[in-house]
């Protein structure tokens, strides 16, 4: 077989080294222009780092990849946090991460505002009228894409199905969806193996793009080397960093204050994040608005739709979750509104945020020690299987919702169904992109409520 049809001259040359502020503009770069969701983030850095700059080879970056896909927590962030750490140590890291991050953060902060403040507005109104529908079938669709990569099998099927009757109609809580998927991962990986192996797209690495800086055969530079010591001061800075703001809330507001309350459920959110930001919603749904009250059914769908269209991880929606919830609780009083929910939105943040941050930089010497050997657990497959009914049932509530604005004793809503059609044909017919989708959706709800008012 001949070779693969070789690349210009110029990728035989190896990159020259990046310098820390190099990549440090390039990471502010990917910031503003992560749109996509995980995927497209992916994409992004991979026609980026992998093919354009050359800073990695395909088969490092994959490696990374497949350790990012297995942690909980939004892997595209994860992937840039590693891919900052491999090339400039632990404060690479931290730049790329909270670059992939902070813009997201301010301009959810500012729409959050827009949103709360002017909602009402007839143009505000019609715009999410239309935005409501779509975001049912975005949902709708990320359960069909992830079912149809994830469930290989019947035992699959079955843990799917499984988890969605006991969330649609037992009500059970979302961690202990996920613990027993776990276990019957745990269990089903040790009788029939063969079930439970994970299937997935980024295991194999094949192609070159050229030399690169940090190549396949590129000997471990010292700070990529395992070593208890460093393990130690990481876990301990980890646990201040987490401590430190924690006792804070609880000094000087209480345990039940809303924002001490916002951290503590935010930390374990973060930690089930399982199958990306649509598997930990109903978890977000379940505390954020059934326990806590910080927003209403109409506003969770709302600020999903917000998180849709800017860039960054999608569960960035936790943002806009903060910002209400600060926001509607007046937790400064009613002289200091936006105060309370800039503030609300970036303690979430930063408790959603620092355990991927941590799995990454302790981690990641582990994985490089294993570079070209890590496979998925049988757990996680089993885990993955489970997302995919917690989603349909995401969808559903979304839906009914939508759909019922009023509850079942009310009208049927006759434009939202057609806009999620609509919705659902582009998304699945024409394979449109999510943010020309909701932008056309939110167009044709303005005109819709335009005419109906």
């Amino acid at each position: 077989m001949p070779s693969p049809t070789p690349q210009p001259p110029a990728d035989s040359t190896p990159p020259q080294p990046v310098s820390f502020w190099q990549a440090f503009a390039f990471w502010l770069k990917l910031g503003f222009i992560s749109f996509g969701g995980p995927a497209g983030q992916i994409s992004i850095m991979h026609q980026e780092l992998v093919e354009n700059r050359r800073w990695l080879s395909e088969r490092r970056f994959l490696h990374a990849l497949n350790y990012c896909m297995v942690l909980p927590g939004p892997e595209a962030q994860q992937l840039a946090t590693y891919i900052g750490w491999l090339m400039h140590r632990t404060w690479g890291g931290i730049v790329a991460g909270a670059l992939f991050v902070l813009p997201s953060l301010l301009i959810l902060i500012a729409l959050s505002w827009v949103y709360i403040s002017f909602g009402d507005v007839p143009l505000v109104a019609g715009l999410f009228y239309g935005i409501k529908p779509a975001v049912t079938a975005i949902v709708m669709q990320a359960a069909h894409r992830i079912g149809s990569r994830a469930l290989k099998n019947n035992w699959l099927w079955g843990i799917a199905a499984a988890s969605f009757v006991a969330i649609f109609a037992l009500n059970v809580p979302f961690p202990v969806i996920v613990a027993a998927a776990a276990l019957i991962g745990y269990v089903g990986g040790r009788l029939v193996p063969d079930k439970f192996q994970a299937g997935g797209g980024h295991a194999q690495a094949g192609k070159s793009f050229g030399p690169a800086l940090i190549d396949d055969d590129t000997p471990t530079p010292e700070h990529l080397k395992f070593r208890w010591s460093r393990l130690a001061r990481l876990a301990v800075t980890g646990a201040l960093l987490w401590a430190v703001p924690m006792g804070v809330l609880t000094v000087v507001c209480g345990w039940d204050h809303t924002l001490t309350q916002m951290g503590w459920f935010f930390t374990k959110a973060a930690l089930l994040t399982f199958g990306g930001a649509y598997a930990v919603l109903p978890y977000v749904y379940q505390g954020a608005v059934e326990h806590y009250g910080w927003l209403s059914p109409t506003q969770m769908i709302d600020g999903l739709a917000l998180g849709e269209t800017t860039p960054g991880p999608l569960i960035m929606v936790v943002a806009f979750v903060g910002f209400v919830g600060g926001y509607v609780k007046t937790v400064f009083g009613p002289d200091a509104l936006f105060l309370a929910g800039a503030l609300a939105a970036t303690l979430v943040t930063w408790f959603t945020f620092l355990p991927s941050f941590l799995f990454i930089l302790a981690g990641g010497p582990l994985v490089e020690s294993t570079h070209g050997d890590l496979k998925f657990t049988a757990p996680l497959t089993a885990i993955t299987a489970a997302v995919v009914g917690v989603i349909l049932n995401l969808a559903l509530f979304f839906g009914y919702h939508v759909l019922w604005p009023e509850g079942f004793e009310g009208t049927f809503d006759w434009g939202s169904a057609l806009i999620a059609l609509g919705a659902a044909i582009a998304l699945f017919r024409f394979k449109r992109n999510v943010i020309h989708v909701i932008g056309g959706c939110a167009v044709v709800g303005l005109i819709l409520k335009t005419l109906i008012l």
